[in-house]
């Protein structure tokens, strides 16, 4: 008489075929298919690019000095030294330009020239074809016998060239003045500022020409005007040195009764920096 089956044994054999075709099962459905990723870490490592660009004000500095000199001995013992400096600060809306510098002469052994000029331009949108400008300058003059000036304005510009060889811009403002004078009362006066200022790069940037003019008349007396101009011709040695020779000419009408109203100056130096 044969033995029946215990149920255990057969419950066990049953259970162990359904976990051997449940397998069996999971591994032909989509084989190759890969697991997907944890939702939580793609983001986690995904950089945020809507995340907003932090605002610079000012991310560019160029900058230069220069020194110019002219001596003379025998007759005349003539000495004078110019030292000057470029300072630009710019970012995407404004831009900052100073170009102070100090004049210091003697003649015959007399001290004839003691100099010191500052200025501070503001220029906003200077990328623009058409910008605003603000300025402020302050200058004294041993040469002149001033003692301060003060000046201060606002106005437009216009960049009528700018390539990689030529720029040229026009500038226009409306400026207060106030001069002290050593002897003459303080002469105060609004004028109207006119500036051309351009640089030009000749034979493969072999030799530059750079040259500023400003035209100021006062806006309630014609007779009192005021013009400077200078033009400096470059010679680059390297990416940082030049060498320049430079002409300036001044001219005011109101001046103390001891001083002549025009002056014209000659210097030879060099410059260093990243400004060209």
């Amino acid at each position: 008489m044969k033995k029946s089956l215990n149920p255990l044994t057969v419950n066990f054999v049953l259970l162990f075929c359904i976990v051997i075709w449940a397998e069996a099962t999971a591994q032909q459905i989509q084989p190759d298919s890969p697991r997907l990723p944890n939702t939580s870490t793609i983001t986690d490592t995904i950089p945020d690019t809507l995340q907003k660009k932090k605002f610079v004000l000012l991310d560019t500095t160029r900058y230069r000095f220069t020194g110019d000199g002219n001596f003379a001995r025998g007759n005349v013992n003539r000495t004078v030294m110019v030292l000057r400096a470029e300072l630009l600060f710019t970012g995407p809306v404004i831009s900052i330009v100073t170009n102070p510098r100090f004049t210091y002469g003697k003649q015959n052994g007399i001290l004839a020239e003691r100099d010191s000029y500052g200025d501070l331009f503001v220029d906003v949108f200077k990328k623009r074809r058409t910008y605003l400008f603000g300025l402020g300058i302050l200058e004294n003059s041993n040469l002149r016998r001033i003692d301060l000036r003060k000046m201060a304005g606002a106005g437009l510009g216009f960049r009528v060239l700018n390539t990689k060889t030529n720029n040229l811009t026009l500038t226009n403002a409306i400026v207060y003045e106030s001069t002290n004078f050593r002897e003459k009362a303080t002469v105060t006066t609004a004028r109207n500022s006119f500036r051309v200022k351009g640089k030009h790069a000749f034979l493969q940037d072999k030799i530059r020409l750079n040259h500023i003019t400003f035209m100021q008349p006062s806006l309630s007396d014609m007779c009192n005007l005021r013009w400077n101009t200078i033009v400096s011709v470059e010679l680059p040695l390297n990416k940082y040195v030049t060498l320049r020779t430079s002409f300036e000419n001044f001219y005011e009408s109101v001046v103390e009764t001891s001083r002549k109203r025009n002056d014209s100056r000659l210097t030879f130096g060099v410059a260093i920096g990243n400004k060209h």
